[in-house]
C-alpha cells in the first residue's frame, strides 16, 4: 500500500474516530481527510505537483500533518524545517533543496525575514501576518483550505522508489545534507513499528517532540495506519505533558532524554494519573539503568531504548526484552533495557571490525554498526560522493562504535565522528569549529561534548587566543549564537596555550575528554 492510501483507508475504516487533537481543535478521521484533501487541492492549484519541493516551518500542529499526507498524496516531496536554525541555516535549506513553497507559522515570521534572498520560494502562512500583506505570491492557509475542493485529489501512481521527505542533518564540512526518505522507506518502517510495538486504533500518540525529526515524525503515518489518535503539544513544557497525558489518556510516545528528565524530577510528577501510558520510548543518547528504573517507578510503564538515525527512517534497534529475559531479575531486566537494543524487524543490523568481520558476540569487542534493509536511504540529495561514502557494498555505515552481547543486544561505546548529542540534537564539533575559527581573536579551536545533568550533553569549546588577543567566554558564546542555532554553539569554552595532537599532527580529542591538556 502506497503512502496515499494510508489515510484514505483510516477515513474508511474509523470515519468517527479522533484523528487528531491540537489544543482546541478535534479532527475526526473524517474531517481530518476532507482537510488534507482541501490542502492537497490548494497546493495543486498554486501550481505544486509530483517531485516539487514543500518546506514545512511550524511547531507541533495539525498543519504539519496535514502537510505530510497532502504531500504525500500529491507526490510532493516534503522538507521539515528545524525552527531552532538560524535564517542563514534555513536559507542553505531551502536553496540546496529548492523548495518553491514553504509553510510558515507566524511566530517565526522574524525568522523568515531574515532569510536572505527568497524570491522563488512563496509562503503559506498559518495565520495572517503582515510580512503577506499584499504579496501576490503569499497565502493564507485557512484561505487555502477554504478555496480548494474536499474531493480527493486525482490518484497518481507512486513508486516505492519516488523521495517522499528530505531531512536535513548538519554534515561534518558543516554543510547541510539531504537525507532522501523514499515511499517505501516510510512505509517499510511504519509497518515495522505497528508490529514491534503493537499499535492499534486505540493508541493515542503523543507528539512531543518536534515533528520535524524522525524521532517524532515517524509516528505520522504509523498511528493513521493503525486507526489510532494522534495528540500533539507544540512546544515542551514538563507540568502541561504531564497533565495531557492524563487528559488525553495517552498511551504511548517519544520523550529525548532532557524531557524525561526534567519529568521524573519535576515536583509534581506523582500528581497526575498515568494509567493509560503503556509505553515511553526514547534515545539520542545513552541512558544509565537507574534511570529506566526512575522512568518505570514514575510513570508504572514498559521503558524502550531506540536508536536510530535520520538515513534509516529512523530505528535500527529497540531495547524490547525477549521473552526469556522478562523472566530475569529486576535489575538485569533494567540493565537489557538500558542498552541501545537488538535490531529492528524491518533491519539487517552487523557490528564489523575495521577488515569488515563480524565482531564477537561478547559485549566487549568494539566494531562499527552498519545496516541494510527496505528502511534505508538511497542517499544524500545532489551528493553522490557522499552516498557512495555511507553505503558500500549494499550497507549503510553508521559511524557509530558498537559492542554486541550474546542475546545480540547492541551497546553504542562512542561515536566516529564526534557528533555530540545535546537535548536530543545533533552537533558535529567540525561544524562549530569552523564558526569559532572565523572569530578574529582565535588561533586554534576544537569541540567535544561533554556531561551535562540537563541536556545529557553540552558543547565545550577549547580555544588558543591569538597573541595579545583576549576575548572573553562570553563574547566568543555570543558570536557562535550569531552564526549557529543556540543548540549548537557552546555552553562553555576553556582558553588553552595549545591543543594536544597526535604524532601525525591530528588534534588529539581523546586527550581533551581526558583533560590532558
Amino acid at each position: 500500500m502506497p503512502l496515499n492510501e494510508i489515510l484514505p483507508k483510516a477515513a474508511k475504516l474509523y470515519p468517527d474516530y479522533e484523528a487528531v487533537v491540537c489544543g482546541d481543535v478535534r479532527l475526526s478521521y473524517d474531517q481530518f481527510a476532507r482537510r488534507v484533501w482541501r490542502l492537497a487541492n490548494g497546493l495543486s492549484s498554486i501550481g505544486l505537483s509530483r517531485g516539487d519541493r514543500l518546506a514545512v516551518l511550524h511547531e507541533n500542529c495539525h498543519v504539519f500533518l496535514e502537510a505530510y499526507f497532502a504531500a504525500a498524496h500529491l507526490g510532493i516531496i516534503l522538507v521539515p524545517l528545524n525552527y531552532r536554525l538560524s535564517p542563514g541555516e534555513l536559507a542553505a535549506i531551502i536553496e540546496d533543496s529548492g523548495s518553491s513553497v514553504m509553510v510558515v507559522q507566524k511566530a517565526f515570521e522574524d525568522k523568515v525575514k531574515g532569510i536572505p534572498d527568497m524570491a522563488g520560494c512563496r509562503m503559506i502562512w498559518t495565520r495572517e501576518s503582515p510580512a503577506c500583506r499584499g504579496a501576490k505570491e503569499n497565502f493564507i492557509y485557512e484561505d487555502l483550505i477554504a478555496g480548494a475542493s474536499e474531493e480527493p485529489p486525482d490518484e497518481i501512481m507512486i513508486n516505492d522508489g519516488d523521495v517522499a521527505h528530505l531531512y536535513y542533518t548538519s554534515g561534518t564540512t558543516g554543510r547541510p545534507k539531504g537525507v532522501m526518505l523514499t515511499h517505501g522507506n516510510v512505509k517499510s518502517h511504519a509497518l515495522g513499528t505497528i508490529a514491534e510495538l503493537h499499535l492499534s486504533d486505540s493508541d493515542r500518540w503523543f507528539h512531543v517532540a518536534p515533528l520535524f525529526h524522525l524521532a517524532d515524525a515517524w509516528a505520522t503515518f504509523a498511528i493513521t495506519w493503525s486507526g489510532g489518535k494522534h495528540v500533539t503539544v507544540p512546544a515542551f513544557d514538563a507540568e502541561r505533558v504531564m497533565k495531557l497525558i492524563e487528559q488525553e489518556g495517552i498511551t504511548i510516545t517519544n520523550l529525548i532524554p532532557t524531557m524525561l528528565n526534567m519529568m521524573v524530577n519535576h515536583p509534581r510528577v506523582a500528581d497526575f494519573d498515568y494509567s493509560s501510558l503503556r509505553t515511553i520510548m526514547s534515545g539520542g543518547a545513552p541512558i544509565a539503568p537507574e534511570t529506566v528504573r526512575k522512568i518505570i517507578d514514575a510513570f508504572r510503564c514498559d521503558y524502550i531504548q531506540t536508536y536510530g538515525m535520520t538515513e534509516t527512517s529512523p530505528y535500527l534497534t529497540m531495547s524490547i526484552l525477549k521473552r526469556h529475559l522478562k523472566e530475569l531479575p529486576r535489575e538485569r531486566q533494567l540493565a537489557f533495557k538500558a542498552k541501545t537494543g537488538r535490531e529492528f524487524v524491518n533491519v539487517s543490523l552487523r557490528v564489523v571490525d575495521d577488515l569488515g568481520a563480524d565482531v564477537a558476540r561478547d559485549g566487549r569487542q568494539v566494531g562499527e554498526i552498519i545496516v541494510k534493509g527496505d528502511t534505508v536511504t538511497p542517499g544524500y540529495w545532489g551528493l553522490p560522493e557522499e552516498t557512495k561514502k555511507a553505503i558500500r557494498g549494499g550497507w549503510l555505515y553508521t559511524g557509530d562504535l558498537a559492542v554486541m552481547d550474546e542475546e545480540c543486544y547492541v551497546n553504542i561505546v562512542d561515536r566516529k565522528k564526534d557528533m555530540i548529542i545535546t537535548g536530543g540534537e545533533n552537533v558535529y564539533s567540525t561544524e562549530v569549529e569552523n564558526i569559532l575559527y572565523m572569530h578574529p581573536d582565535i588561533l586554534e579551536a576544537a569541540v567535544i561534548g561533554v556531561p551535562d545533568p540537563h541536556w545529557g550533553e553540552k558543547v565545550k569549546a577549547f580555544v588558543v587566543m591569538k597573541e595579545g588577543k583576549k576575548s572573553g567566554e562570553r563574547e566568543i558564546i555570543a558570536f557562535c549564537k550569531s552564526h549557529l542555532a543556540s543548540y549548537k554553539s557552546p555552553k562553555e569554552v576553556e582558553f588553552i596555550s595549545a591543543l594536544p595532537r597526535t604524532g601525525s599532527g591530528k588534534i588529539y580529542k581523546k586527550g581533551l575528554r581526558d583533560n590532558k591538556v
